[in-house]
């Protein structure tokens, strides 16, 4: 299924796992400070309920759920955390800096990450020469997915109007905010496989999606 774009579109990627296998690493990092707490969570499902997700409300709902007071100390004890993990650990999906290589569309990343986590995750797997200063967060702009706004923030400073903007998401927040902004989109990962939103195309390989591009 090739999405019916102009020649001019504008590539706007996500970056935790869309470019880079990190959300098992941040949920790790999440994992590890509960136990601090005397919170034995569950790796898997902290990765489905909160992928995607702003971290003020991940912490919101655990607080609710444990009866936990998870505050500024504990998110800061977590980035040092995922930090650790990403020096140790993080990579570029499989065939991420092939096809990046081989696309001749302007391309951004707009994720909910903090602007150095995102620049930190692009540096550490040789994806920053492909997206420059190009980096757009919610922290920028105080607006987090399912919300449109960081889509539209990012089309805005690309030069390109919703409509001419294609979405690579690996979360369920990221498509809604997608298609709440008026933008096509992609479905990355196994996340894809969920039978919600069908107008969306799905793709589990990165080597798959030049093959859903305009050409």
């Amino acid at each position: 299924m090739n999405l019916p774009l102009r020649k001019s579109a504008c590539l706007i990627f996500d970056c935790d796992g869309t470019l880079v296998d990190s959300e098992g690493l941040c949920n790790l990092g999440l994992q590890k400070e509960l136990q601090c707490y005397g919170v034995q969570a569950d790796l898997a499902d902290l990765t489905q309920r909160f992928r995607g997700r702003k971290l003020a409300d991940i912490c919101s709902a655990l607080s609710q759920q444990h009866g936990l007071h998870l505050d500024e100390d504990f998110i800061h004890s977590y980035r040092r955390a995922v930090d650790l993990l990403f020096d140790e650990s993080l990579q570029a999906f499989p065939g991420v800096i092939e096809v990046l290589q081989q696309l001749d569309l302007p391309m951004c990343v707009a994720s909910a990450g903090p602007p150095h986590k995102i620049r930190k995750a692009l540096s550490l797997t040789g994806l920053s020469r492909f997206f420059g200063e190009r980096i757009y967060s919610s922290y920028d702009i105080s607006s987090w997915k399912p919300a449109p706004d960081l889509f539209l923030h990012a089309a805005s400073h690309m030069g390109f109007a919703p409509a001419d903007c294609i979405v690579i998401e690996d979360s369920e927040v990221g498509i809604q905010a997608a298609i709440a902004a008026g933008m096509q989109a992609c479905w990355f990962g196994a996340a894809a496989q969920v039978a919600t939103y069908p107008q969306v195309p799905r793709f589990s390989s990165m080597h798959e999606l030049p093959s859903l591009l305009p050409r």
